[in-house]
């Protein structure tokens, strides 16, 4: 063959594609980055969606934990002795009873009010020491006051009764009232009791 090619012996010339290495190493650093990029990407949507929801969740559980030590209630303040008018009335057939015990009632503090015989309702149908009686208010105010000068006396309370003034109505079982030391000691664990150990808080 002529020309500036020639063709000698019995062997062709391999003709080969020039070796792309430079787009290769190109192709190798664009999709590290763009992985790069969107691990990045994907690190910062993860912190955004729960960092912020973990600092509200922190946040939200100290706050709840403040709002319920505040909402804790304090102590209700009892009323004085001093301040507590008592019928004294007896439902036994014993004599002079009623007087005597208001009497006592007297030395101890506490007002007087009525003293006599217990109505029809109540009459001779005490059994046990006594039955404390009062309006509806008087439940978890006047009633536990007068309640310790006869620990074992029931307690009611009438909500249709009006006023303040609480009724002692001696039963069958009665023979005297607490003894003053064990009142005055009852009386005062009633008014100024121990502080409680304060609650564990998970906050």
């Amino acid at each position: 063959m002529g020309g500036q090619y020639r063709i000698t012996g019995d062997r062709y010339p391999r003709m080969r594609r020039p070796r792309r290495r430079g787009r290769l190493v190109v192709l190798s650093v664009a999709s590290a980055a763009v992985l790069g990029v969107g691990g990045w990407g994907t690190l910062q949507l993860i912190d955004v969606f729960t960092g912020d929801d973990a600092a509200a969740s922190t946040s939200g559980t100290k706050a709840a934990c403040a709002d319920t030590v505040s909402r804790t209630p304090a102590p209700k303040a009892l009323p004085a002795p001093g301040t507590i008018t008592v019928n004294v009335l007896n439902a036994t057939t014993r004599g002079g009873l009623a007087q005597k015990t208001a009497d006592e009632l007297e030395k101890r503090g506490f007002r007087i009010g009525e003293v006599g015989n217990a109505t029809k309702e109540y009459d001779k149908k005490v059994k046990g020491t006594g039955v404390f009686l009062g309006p509806a208010t008087a439940g978890d105010t006047s009633l536990p006051v007068l309640g310790t000068q006869l620990a074992d006396a029931e307690r009611r309370t009438d909500p249709a009764r009006k006023g303040a003034e609480v009724d002692l109505i001696i039963g069958d079982g009665f023979e005297s009232l607490t003894k003053k030391a064990d009142a005055d000691r009852a009386l005062a664990a009633l008014t100024e009791p121990k502080a409680a150990p304060a609650p564990k808080k998970n906050c």
